[in-house]
């Protein structure tokens, strides 16, 4: 079959007359033979005119459609079938019994039941006479029924919430499986019950109504899905007839049974009669609702189609397993909704999932693997875990499978921070890598690790080996578990590669860390309380790891101390031991001397930081006073910090006397770092660190003779020392604590004079350090501009030291970063670290504006740059505003106003214009920044013109008009202005600039006070269809879906905003996931499929809700979030 044709959305043989549907039905002469009493009570096959072309209703007979009410026969109908689903407390199988029973005595009474039961599932309280019924057509019934629903509300039965409601939708399933079921040895094959049912229900199929539609469309497709699998049923006793038939002719002349062979073909023709009534009724279903509601504008009628295409797939292969009825399934992988993208998914999954299919769906594969693995990156998390599952199945079941550069687009996703994606690839991944490995083999669980190794290093995600190990963890955790295996394999005398050990190690520590502690990486979704039994496993899993590496750990550091990333990571396995099982033997006390000792060598050995971070918790860990060996590791530490005490003495002697040599430097530079990282996790105060950091401070500023590797550490010692003293004042009695505290403000005060000459340095980490360390004593010892503050804070910063810190902003935080940097890889690495340092440092400084210590006005020099670096720090300078405002509304709003002053006074003149764009600019994103609450704003707006409009007339006087401009940038903010405040303004502008009224600026300004703004273009387009064309427009590259078929009969109702969509669906560009950077498998998304190019045309859904969402897959960051503003002001 060609491939066009087998997925064109032609449907060439759905024939409809005109707009009306006529159900055929085929009646044999054995069913009119059996029909009984016809002449008494005659009965027409009933049609549904879908145009409403139907005979007309006279008012007699509209005044006597109610009279009977619910009664017919003074009976009440429908009640007790609606009642038995709703509650589901009753046998529904008896129910049909029961309800069978009546329609073999009463068919029409019957059929009327089954109608209002319809009715009353819909939430109509219309009901169905036996008049009505007998008297007009069914689109003439719906008309009528549609009058009396209830529109006061827009819930209706199968999607209402509520315990009453929960199980509806599945009794109502279950009813007419059940149903199908009784009727399927006779009255499914009634010339009267199920064809005026169907014709019914096809017309409320295509009502208005969305209950109506709603409800029709499910029962109708269940019935359908109950009624396949009848045919299927049909089929195989036709084929087992038939069978029997032949073998019987096929015995010799005297052992034929010929009464046998004549009534198993009589059954066999009975049973070809019954097959092609069956394709009747699908083939009336298919194409009188399936065809229209499968594109409804409600995505869950969409929805339901999908998984009844799925069953009927699967129950009746012989009649649906084909192309014709693929492309269904196909088409909607492109819908708008995740909900119906979903059920898509699904349905494949259960296709794929059975090998007799996989032959029959080559074409399909074929046709729509791309778009399938476009939708692993969908914006919908559910539904890309269920793709991810699904290519597995594709990978598995299919000979061809996905090639190595489609698998490679789901690889990355073990890194998404959305933890069922991430372990759906995480299986994919495993599963794909083990399909190479012979399972027999011993050395398997080895080829595992370093296959998973070789992964993480080829992949550019070298910091998140914790994604990798959860991603992996529920389908690989036998083999990231087997510590014995991956200690062997690093301690083994051969060993492996230097950057295989570095992987092996890095997932090992975080495989400990996920066993231990039973939780994924902080950034992924995970229930807070673990059950009794995961937290009795995790348990176990954490004895586990501590009686292996107590002995095991020591080795491993003694043979990779001198790396540094291996031991870094390596000294975090201590903190997830249990502890206390170092004081339960004599062994084990070996082995945290042992243990002890490594440690304190490599921080003897190593400057780096991290190294140093690592062994101080090991160390901090273990002096903990909660185990009875601390007092061992207290003397450990004692010693190690005696002797690097000792040693920096020495040391610093030498370079104060400036006889000291390049050895005398390296060594106390190294005891500095050590005290350093020290001091920020112990006190030491008593070892009277400030004086000696302070001294060789002192020194490196007056001789210029400076060292950044004794500098930094020593602003760290001494900022520190600072710390504790607070700390120990706030724990002691008021008498002491006012003696003690003047101490600590002279030497804060000696602090800040040496790190406010450290800030002119030329040396960027010394000047950095000094910064951030200003920052962090203000902001504990700062005084308040306004308020008293804790009892330490009592120190003020003089204007000098204020104008160097601003200076320091401007200078070096507002500044473009180093072009001339080696390297493409490490100039971007180094230019990102550029910026997270930046980051930090300003939002040091706000927070000194934002709890007072500087004053509101300081945020001028910050806010300058609003605009030019909004992309770098635009979320801290806004959190910053928003923060001023809570403090004095009217005076951020005067310094906001101050800001735009400064500016335009620092204009230069011949960049004047360009430059008053600049500043315009700034002004519209600041006004932009005010609430939209206009009575709030009020008082701050006011004040903010009121500052301009007195900054615009300086000078005026002397006729200086240069001031003037100002103006302009001042109606910047008029739009937010309420009538009051604006007639206020007006007056006063008139009288201030009496004499230069006629000047350009200052109508321009006079003419925002009267008009809200300068230019007003959107204001015939009211604010709710504006942002749906927005969003629209700027959705366009995740179309709904896109169309294959030109719908004529467009709905009344279809928007503007679908047309806009169907103009340009196909002038967007394909998105394809396979690029040569990882990187870009996790950010590219696409709704797409198709180029503009292609013949064949799929289904477009006539209207339907838009969603606002996109891509929400997302990474662990590398270097922190620019949206993590708590983290910045917390």
């Amino acid at each position: 079959m060609d491939e066009s044709a087998a997925y064109s959305s032609e449907d060439e043989d759905v024939s409809l007359t005109g707009s009306d549907f006529e159900f055929h039905l085929t009646t044999s002469k054995r069913k009119l033979n059996s029909t009984q009493g016809a002449a008494e009570s005659p009965k027409r096959v009933r049609h549904l005119s879908v145009s409403g072309s139907s005979q007309s209703q006279t008012p007699e007979e509209s005044r006597g459609l109610g009279s009977h009410g619910a009664q017919t026969e003074g009976r009440i109908t429908a009640c007790h079938l609606y009642e038995a689903v709703r509650s589901g407390r009753s046998a529904l199988l008896t129910v049909i019994d029961d309800w069978l029973e009546e329609y073999r005595r009463d068919r029409e009474a019957g059929i009327l039941e089954l109608i209002n039961f319809v009715v009353q599932c819909s939430g109509c309280k219309g009901v169905v006479t036996r008049e009505m019924f007998s008297r007009l057509q069914n689109a003439d019934i719906i008309s009528h029924l549609t009058t009396e629903f209830n529109e006061d509300s827009v819930s209706y039965p199968l999607v209402s919430v509520g315990s009453q409601w929960r199980h509806f939708r599945e009794g109502v399933c279950e009813f007419v499986s059940l149903l199908v079921r009784g009727c399927r040895n006779s009255l499914l094959y009634d010339d009267f019950l199920f064809s005026s049912f169907i014709a019914l229900l096809t017309g409320l199929a295509d009502s208005q109504v969305r209950a109506f539609r709603h409800t029709s469309t499910l029962i109708t497709m269940r019935l359908m899905s109950s009624i396949v699998s009848v045919a299927a049923e049909v089929t195989a006793q036709a084929l087992m007839t038939r069978r029997r038939c032949e073998l019987e002719k096929n015995k010799p002349v005297e052992h034929r049974a010929i009464d046998r062979i004549e009534e198993l073909e009589s059954s066999y023709r009975e049973l070809l009669e019954h097959q092609e009534d069956l394709r009747s009724l699908m083939n009336g279903i298919f194409k009188g609702v399936f065809i229209h509601r499968y594109r409804d504008r409600v995505p869950e009628i969409r929805a339901i189609c999908m998984e009844e295409m799925g069953v009927w797939l699967r129950e009746n292969p012989a009649s649906f397993f084909n192309d014709e009825h693929l492309k269904y399934v196909g088409w909607m992988l492109h819908d708008k909704q995740a909900a119906v993208r979903l059920q898509c998914v699904l349905t494949l999954q259960k296709l794929y999932v059975e090998k007799d299919f996989i032959s029959r769906l080559e074409l399909f594969t074929s046709r729509f693997k791309e778009r399938i693995l476009c939708m692993i990156l969908d914006k919908d998390s559910d539904v890309a875990v269920e793709t991810v599952k699904l290519l597995l199945l594709i990978k598995q079941q299919t000979d061809e499978g996905l090639s190595e550069e489609e698998c490679a687009a789901v690889y990355p996703l073990v890194f998404a921070t959305h933890r069922g994606l991430a372990c759906a690839a995480g299986r994919f991944l495993y599963l794909t890598l083990c399909s190479v490995l012979d399972e027999r083999s011993d050395k398997r669980s080895v080829s595992v690790l370093r296959l998973l190794a070789h992964f993480f290093i080829e992949s550019e995600y070298h910091e998140h080996a914790a994604y990798l190990v959860d991603s992996l963890w529920d389908v690989a955790g036998e083999e990231l578990k087997d510590w014995e295996l991956m200690t062997s394999l690093l301690l083994q005398e051969s060993g492996v590669e230097d950057e295989l050990e570095s992987a092996l190690i890095d997932i090992m520590m975080c495989a400990v860390r996920q066993a231990s502690e039973a939780t994924p990486p902080s950034s992924r979704v995970q229930r807070k309380n673990l059950t009794a039994r995961e937290k009795r496993l995790q348990a176990q899993e954490r004895r586990r790891i501590t009686n292996h590496f107590i002995p095991q750990l020591p080795q491993l550091l003694a043979k990779f101390s001198a790396d540094v990333g291996k031991v870094s990571c390596l000294l975090r396995a201590p903190l997830y031991f249990q502890l206390e099982v170092y004081s339960t033997s004599g062994r084990l006390e070996k082995c945290l001397d042992l243990l002890l000792s490594q440690v304190c060598d490599i921080m003897l050995k190593h400057r780096e930081d991290s190294v140093l971070d690592a062994c101080v918790r090991v160390l901090c860990a273990l002096c903990s006073d909660c185990y009875s060996f601390c007092g061992r590791a207290e003397r450990a530490v004692s010693q190690l910090l005696d002797s690097t005490m000792e040693k920096f003495s020495s040391n610093l002697a030498e370079i104060l006397q400036g006889s000291a040599d390049e050895d005398d430097l390296y060594g106390a530079a190294s005891s500095l770092n050590i005290l350093a990282v020290f001091s920020s996790a112990r006190d030491l105060t008593g070892r009277n660190l400030f004086e000696f950091c302070f001294q060789l401070l002192k020194m490196g500023i007056e001789t210029r003779e400076i060292n950044e590797k004794l500098m930094v550490p020593a602003l760290k010692c001494s900022v520190f020392h600072l710390f504790w003293e607070g700390a120990k004042i706030m724990q002691q009695t008021p008498a002491r604590d006012k003696a003690e505290l003047k101490r600590v403000m002279k030497a804060l005060h000696l602090f800040c004079v040496v790190c406010q000459s450290c800030l002119s340095v030329a040396q960027s980490l010394i000047r950095n350090q000094a910064f951030v360390c200003l920052c962090d004593v203000l902001l504990v010892f700062g005084k308040l501009c306004e308020g008293d503050g804790s009892p330490l804070q009592r120190f003020s910063p003089d204007d000098s030291l204020k104008a160097e810190m601003a200076s320091f902003i401007i200078d070096y935080v507002f500044s473009e970063p180093d072009e001339d940097l080696p390297g493409e890889e490490e100039c971007e690495e180094m230019k990102m670290s550029a910026l997270l340092q930046k980051r930090n440092q300003l939002s040091g400084y706000c927070k000194l504006i934002i709890y007072g210590v500087l004053e509101l006005r300081a945020a001028t020099d910050v806010l300058k740059y609003y605009s030019k670096f909004y992309r770098d720090f635009g979320d801290i300078i806004k959190e910053t505003l928003s923060k001023s405002k809570m403090i004095s509304s009217v005076e951020s709003a005067r310094t906001v106003c101050l800001c735009l002053q400064q500016l335009f006074s620092g204009q230069e003149q011949d960049r004047r214009d360009e430059e008053l764009a600049e500043i315009r600019l700034l002004a519209k994103k600041l006004a932009m920044n005010f609430s939209i609450n206009l009575r709030l704003i009020r008082k701050p707006l006011l004040a903010l013109h009121q500052d301009g409009i007195c900054f615009a007339s300086q000078g005026l006087d002397e006729g200086d008009l240069m001031n003037l401009s100002f103006l302009e940038i001042l109606s910047e903010f008029s739009f937010k202005l309420l009538q009051p405040e604006r007639k206020q303004l007006s007056m006063s502008l008139r009288r201030v600039f009496a004499s230069v009224i006629n000047n350009e600026f200052v109508r321009i300004y006079e003419r925002s006070l009267t008009s809200g703004s300068k230019e007003t273009p959107a204001a015939e387009t009211p604010s709710r269809k504006r942002r749906r064309t927005h969003s629209l427009t700027s959705s366009l590259e995740t179309p709904a879906v896109t169309s294959h078929t030109h719908r004529v009969d467009m709905d009344d109702d279809f928007t503007e905003g679908s047309v806009l969509r169907k103009s340009v669906i196909h002038s967007r560009p394909q998105s394809s996931p396979f690029s040569p950077s990882i990187q870009s498998h996790l950010s590219t998304l696409s709704l797409g499929h198709e180029d503009a190019s292609e013949d064949e045309e799929e289904p477009e859904i006539e209207d339907y809700d838009d969603e606002d969402s996109e891509l929400g897959i997302t990474l662990p960051s590398t270097h922190g979030s620019t949206s993590f503003l708590e983290d910045l002001f917390e």
